[in-house]
């Protein structure tokens, strides 16, 4: 049947062809005709008036033809005949020759070169060639001269319905959001067919679905995609392979088809609300859990995905809610139940909350599918805790004169076990924060006590650390901060602010300022220092200084004459006496140090010594004293560089040459005479000691 079909579609497609030839090649005929007589040509069978028979004249060309057509794929068992050239010489003329040239002559085509029919050899196909150019030609048979110029024409390969449709970028994967609208486009397929699209409907394809309804729909000339069912769901279903084919011949009987798949995954929009798994939770927390710890978790599931599925927890409701929080792990999506302010199981044994799970992203269109949120109850169960003792208060800050005497008590700390059962408490101090042992404690009350006495000159605060432990649980313990303060006594004398290093001129006048002195206290009285300055009352009428108070806590002492000179006087000591205004009052003695000195016109000090005056002018003693240095200095190293090179060019050996000592020998034996000069060594004679290589240095004295 498939065999018949096809040759059925071939000779209807032969006969096509052969009806439209045969239109063409008389309209062409016809039209060459009528083109001769136009350009005053020569008709097929007419002459001119007058025209001499035999007489050499160029002829009109006279092709009775236009295009041709071959049918492609024929596979008859003769060659088919494309069409016939003739020209108006062919009049019976035996002598002329048909001639084929171009694309294909002699091996697809050949001619008749008597009648000029033309056949093709072989089977052809549209879609590898689609037209062929040749020359035709009328030449002698006898001389091969040509009769007529060539003239070139244009075979084309008829097509027929022999390619079925491709889907070339094939399979398709598309995504669309659930819950579209019917009619919402998914995606565009396409089918190229390789037969001519001019001719017959061989490349007009229609497009249709084989599988995926009723989800899916096509358009059958576009090949659009659209969603054919309301209400699609991701979570009931999220993917679907719709299969769709492309017909051509425009989808009538006989004509061929392709096909393809698309996959269509639903994306997800969130259209579903987060859901608690269960509507109560239970947890149980110790009392002593820590501000910020973990003490449950709640999960809302969400059928959507990613974004769509995020969620964040409050607590929106209960019996103090504000003991607790809840926040969102972005990972697991859980809701974390976590403490704010400490648990007591004394004062509270449950809580009760409720709590909400929201959804992050919010999709307008779904507003009218309810609110997308869930709630919960959350009991929580405190359990007792064996907790630490808890002082009465965190920190204590206490005060505390420097002038308090030991083993006086100066604060009591307390601390109690919160627990129904109640533990006695025993108190410590943290050695690490009193390394000097300052302070003790009572263990039992609490109390604390001086151990030695406070200096706030030494060490203003003392902050200490007590601890309270329980009796029945040592591990229980708890601590507690104690700030003491020393408070200040005026128990400390004013004393110069520093050692005074004064100077007076001999050119003085009197009334100068030769020093600004100053005092301070090591007590901190509230209302500040006042220092009184005095001369001692032995030398309260001093014949060569006085004091004046600056009003500032401080004072000038002032030379009463210009009578100074160092070889009468070199130094002076003036005592003053400081007090300060405390109760009761302190005071100290501090002497100045003045130096009398020559000074210039300008009043600088230039020497303060008396030497100065047995120097050359303008050579001061120590200028002397560096320059005598320097000599010494410079003849040490000349000595030493002298002894040096002499040390140096004396040798510490002793050679023989240098030998002046005589040695006498005497012995018994015989010697050899003159010829004997291995009986003894003159080197050995004169220096005994050298026989074992031991030669004396002149730099060791000898034993």
């Amino acid at each position: 049947k498939p065999q018949r079909l096809r040759r059925w579609r071939v000779w209807t497609s032969l006969l096509l062809v052969w009806i439209t030839c045969a239109t063409h090649t008389s309209m062409s005929a016809l039209a060459n005709q009528l083109r001769g007589l136009d350009q005053g040509g020569t008709a097929p069978g007419m002459r001119q008036p007058g025209e001499v028979r035999g007489t050499l004249t160029r002829a009109k060309r006279g092709w009775v033809w236009n295009q041709m057509f071959v049918l492609e794929e024929f596979s008859g068992p003769d060659p088919i005949l494309v069409g016939r050239l003739h020209t108006d010489l062919d009049v019976g003329n035996k002598n002329l020759k048909y001639v084929l040239a171009g694309e294909g002559a002699g091996t697809i085509f050949a001619i008749n070169e008597r009648t000029g029919d033309i056949h093709a050899m072989k089977r052809l196909d549209r879609e590898e060639k689609a037209e062929y150019t040749l020359t035709a030609q009328v030449i002698n048979r006898d001389t091969n001269e040509p009769l007529e110029p060539p003239s070139e024409f244009i075979i084309k390969v008829q097509d027929i319905n022999d390619n079925a449709p491709e889907f070339t970028n094939g399979p398709y994967h598309a995504t669309v959001p659930e819950m579209s609208q019917v009619g919402t486009p998914v995606t565009k397929v396409t089918a190229t067919d390789a037969d001519d699209p001019v001719y017959g409907n061989s490349a007009k394809l229609v497009y249709s679905i084989l599988e995926g309804q009723p989800y899916f729909s096509i358009d059958p000339n576009t090949a659009v995609i659209k969603i054919a069912l309301q209400g699609m769901d991701r979570e009931m279903r999220e993917e679907y392979l719709v299969v769709i084919q492309a017909k051509d011949m425009g989808g009538h009987m006989g004509g061929l088809s392709g096909t393809t798949t698309v996959t269509i995954t639903l994306t997800d929009v969130n259209d579903n609300p987060p859901k608690f798994s269960k509507s109560l939770y239970e947890f149980t927390i110790p009392e002593d859990l820590g501000i910020g710890q973990v003490g449950g978790k709640v999960k809302a599931n969400d059928r959507d995905m990613g974004e769509n599925a995020k969620s964040t927890y409050n607590v929106i409701g209960g019996d103090d809610k504000d003991v607790f929080e809840i926040t969102t792990d972005s990972q697991t999506q859980e809701g974390i139940l976590r403490l704010k302010k400490p648990l007591d199981f004394e004062n509270k044994k449950s809580y009760t909350l409720r709590v909400e799970a929201t959804n992050v992203n919010f999709d307008p269109q779904f507003s009218g599918s309810g609110p997308f949120k869930d709630t919960a109850t959350v009991k929580v169960a405190v359990e007792d805790s064996d907790e630490p003792p808890v002082f009465t208060q965190p920190s204590y800050l206490v005060e505390v004169h420097e002038n308090t005497g030991v083993n006086a008590v100066i604060e009591q700390v307390a601390a109690h076990d919160p627990d129904i059962t109640g533990s006695l408490v025993r108190y410590f101090i943290d050695r690490h924060t009193d390394l000097e042992r300052q302070f003790n404690i009572n263990v039992d009350d609490g109390k604390i006590t001086l151990a030695k006495p406070l200096d706030r000159e030494m060490d203003m605060w003392h902050n200490i650390t007590v601890t309270a432990m329980e009796v029945r649980n040592h591990s229980q313990i708890s601590r507690a901060i104690v700030a003491i303060k020393v408070l200040d006594i005026n128990d400390n004398a004013p004393e110069f602010a520093m050692e005074y290093e004064t100077f007076l001129c001999e050119n003085g006048k009197p009334g100068q300022v030769i020093q600004t002195v100053s005092a301070v206290d090591k007590d901190d009285p509230k209302n500040g220092h006042f220092f009184i300055y005095s001369l001692v009352p032995e030398m309260s009428n001093n014949p060569n200084f006085t004091i004046k108070d600056n009003k500032d806590n401080s004072i000038n002492v002032l030379a009463k004459h210009d009578t100074f000179r160092r070889q009468k006087q070199e130094m002076y000591y003036l005592p003053i006496v400081v007090s300060d205004n405390g109760s009761p009052p302190m005071s100290s003695t501090n002497t100045l140090t003045i130096r009398v000195c020559g000074c210039s016109k300008e009043g600088i000090v230039q020497s303060c010594n008396v030497e100065a005056y047995v120097l050359p002018i303008g050579l001061s003693m120590g200028a002397l004293i560096a320059i005598l240095a320097c000599i010494i200095l410079l003849l040490v190293i000349v000595v030493l560089f002298v002894t040096l090179r002499r040390h140096k060019n004396e040798p510490l050996i002793i050679k023989d040459d240098e030998d002046v000592r005589e040695n006498i020998i005497r012995y018994d034996d015989e010697g050899g005479g003159e010829e004997d000069t291995e009986a003894f060594d003159i080197a050995t004679l004169q220096n005994p000691d050298g026989i074992n290589g031991f030669l004396p240095r002149k730099d060791i004295n000898p034993c």
